[in-house]
Parts: structure tokens; C-alpha cells; sequence
């Protein structure tokens, strides 16, 4: 699999879904996560930027995982 640089992340009140671009902007991911392996699946993955709508509480755990929200 080519490596993930960035990742979008869709939140909802239960299921959240990830979809993760290579350097060219090819998806080469997609995956639905329940709200309680949310930060298992970034600690798994390597630094990228990870953009989100607004949501500073979840920005910050991610930044402690070394994942750049945007």
C-alpha cells in the first residue's frame, strides 16, 4: 500500500469515517471507525496531517500522537 500522507477524517456522533490520500491525492484508504478505535487507528498510522471539521478536543489527542490536524 502506498503511504498515507494525509488522512480526512468525517465525525459523527457514533461512527466516524477515514479516508487516507497518498502524495499524489490517490485514496488509498477508506475505513469506518466506531468513536472508540478513533485513536487506536492514528496511533497505528504513521505522522500525516489529519484534516477534520472543527473539533479542538479531538485535534488535540491527535497532536499528541504526532498526527498534524488541520
Amino acid at each position: 500500500m502506498s503511504e498515507i500522507i494525509t488522512v480526512g477524517l468525517d465525525l459523527a456522533k457514533n461512527v466516524f469515517q477515514a479516508h487516507g490520500a497518498d502524495a499524489s491525492g490517490l485514496g488509498v484508504l477508506r475505513k469506518k471507525l466506531r468513536r472508540d478505535q478513533v485513536l487506536a487507528f492514528f496511533g497505528q498510522l504513521a505522522p500525516c496531517v489529519v484534516a477534520m471539521e472543527a473539533c479542538g478536543s479531538y485535534a488535540r489527542k491527535l497532536v499528541t500522537l504526532d498526527q498534524a490536524a488541520a
